[in-house]
C-alpha cells in the first residue's frame, strides 16, 4: 500500500490537465503539441509556453474515439508511419469545433514535456486515484471493521485495491471439498474458508467509473472474485468544463462533495456487505450451480470462453488450471478462471476475469 501511495503522489505532483479547443492542438512527430502548458521564466515572471507530450496508447485510443479514426489504424501508423499519423490527426482536428480535456504527466515537476495519458470529453469529471484511495481509507476508519490489503494494482487504465477482513469468514466445505490449489496442491477440504472483502476501482483516463464492489477470497489458494450484486460508484461524467483554454483544476467544492460521497459509500459498503450473513448468502448462491459435473471440459470451457470473450491463451490457461484444480465440476471451472486471473501479469485482464468468474460458473453449469 505504501508503494502505491508513493506512486500516486508522484503522479499527482506531475499531473497537468488541459482544456483545449481542437483547432489549438496539433500532432508533430507522434507528439501532441498543446499551448500554454510549459512554464517559462521571463523577465516579468512566469509565463506558459507550448508543451510537447507524447501520446500514450490510452491517449491514442481517445484521439481515435473522439475523431472517429479507427484505433487499430492509428496504432499501426504510430508503429510504421508517424508522419501519416500526424496528418490524419491534424486533418480531423482542423475540422472540429469541440474542446477536449487532455490529461498529461510532466516528465518532471514544472517540465513542458511529458506524456498525454488521456484524451477525453470536456464533460469528463476528474476523480483522481489518490483522492479516491484516501477517501476510502477514511471510510474504513469510520466503519470500524478490521481489513487488510489483499492486493494493489495500478495500470495506465485503472487502479485496483482489494481489501479483505480476517473478521468476516465463512466455512464452505461443499463448494471446496474437491478443489485443490493449482499453486501448491493444498486441498480445499483442509481449508474450506472464504473471507469477505471489497474491491475499490477507479480510472483517471476514461476506462470506467469509480466503484466499490463486494469481493470474496478463497483462502486455500487466495483466488478472489467480485460479487455481482452490491456494486456502488460514481461515473466520470459531469458538467461541461467552462474554464478558458489552458491548465484547469477541479472545483474545490465539487471535489469536497465527491470525496465525502466516496467516504460515505465506503462506510455503507462495509456495513452492508462486509459481514458473515452476506458472505454466507453469496457462497450459497455459488453452490447452487457449482456442483454440476463437467463431462466434457474442453467443450464446456470453449463455450464459456466464447461467451465471455476470453482470449485463446486465457482459454488454454483455464483448461490447464481446471485440470490442476482436480474439481471436475462447474465450480472447478469458476476456480480455474479466478486462479488464472491471479496468475497473469496484466491487472486489467485479471480484473475482467475476476468479475466474470460467477458468469463462467453459470454458463458452465448450463452447458454441461
Amino acid at each position: 500500500m505504501n508503494t502505491l501511495i508513493t506512486r500516486l503522489r508522484d503522479q499527482h505532483d506531475r499531473s497537468v490537465d488541459v482544456i483545449a479547443g481542437a483547432a489549438t492542438l496539433h500532432a508533430d512527430n507522434g507528439n501532441l503539441i498543446i499551448p500554454r502548458t510549459a512554464p517559462l521564466l521571463t523577465s516579468t515572471g512566469v509565463d506558459l509556453a507550448t508543451g510537447t507530450f507524447g501520446l500514450s496508447d490510452v491517449a491514442l485510443g481517445g484521439v481515435g474515439a473522439k475523431l472517429s479514426i479507427p484505433v487499430d489504424y492509428l496504432r499501426r501508423m504510430a508503429r510504421e508511419n508517424v508522419p501519416l499519423m500526424d496528418d490524419n490527426i491534424n486533418s480531423w482536428l482542423e475540422r472540429d469545433d469541440r474542446r477536449f480535456l487532455v490529461r498529461c504527466l510532466r516528465r518532471s515537476i514544472g517540465s513542458g514535456e511529458g506524456t498525454a495519458r488521456a484524451f477525453l470529453s470536456d464533460r469528463y469529471l476528474r476523480i483522481d486515484n489518490l483522492d479516491v484511495l484516501m477517501a476510502a481509507i477514511k471510510g474504513i476508519e469510520k466503519a470500524g471493521v478490521a481489513v487488510n490489503i489483499a492486493s494493489c494494482d495500478l495500470t495506465d487504465r485503472r487502479m485496483y485495491v482489494r481489501f479483505v477482513s480476517p473478521e468476516v469468514q465463512v466455512m464452505a466445505p461443499e463448494l471446496l471439498r474437491n478443489y485443490r490449489s493449482p499453486f501448491d496442491g493444498r486441498r480445499g477440504s483442509d481449508l474450506p474458508i472464504i473471507s469477505g472483502g471489497f474491491l475499490l476501482k477507479n480510472s483517471e483516463t476514461g476506462y470506467g467509473r469509480y466503484s466499490l464492489a463486494p469481493w470474496l477470497r478463497i483462502e486455500v489458494c487466495t483466488n478472489g472474485q467480485t460479487v455481482e450484486r452490491g456494486t456502488v460508484g460514481r461515473t466520470h461524467v459531469g458538467a461541461r468544463i467552462t474554464d478558458d483554454d489552458g491548465i484547469v483544476d477541479p472545483s474545490a467544492e465539487t471535489m469536497k462533495a465527491l470525496l465525502a460521497l466516496i467516504t460515505s459509500q465506503t462506510v455503507d459498503t462495509i456495513r452492508n456487505y462486509l459481514n458473515v450473513d452476506f458472505v454466507a448468502r453469496a457462497v450459497a448462491d455459488l453452490e447452487r450451480a457449482a456442483g454440476v459435473t463437467i463431462r466434457k471440459p474442453e467443450t464446456t470451457i470453449n463455450i464459456v470462453s466464447r461467451q465471455l470473450h476470453y482470449t485463446q491463451d486465457q482459454q488454454d490457461a483455464i483448461l490447464a488450471h481446471f485440470i490442476a484444480g482436480a474439481d471436475l465440476s462447474a465450480g472447478g471451472i469458476m476456480q480455474a478462471v479466478t486462479s488464472v486471473a491471479r496468475s497473469i501479469d496484466d491487472a486489467d485482464a485479471a480484473y475482467r476475469m475476476e468479475t466474470t468468474a460467477s458468469k463462467a460458473l453459470r454458463l458452465a453449469a448450463a452447458a454441461a
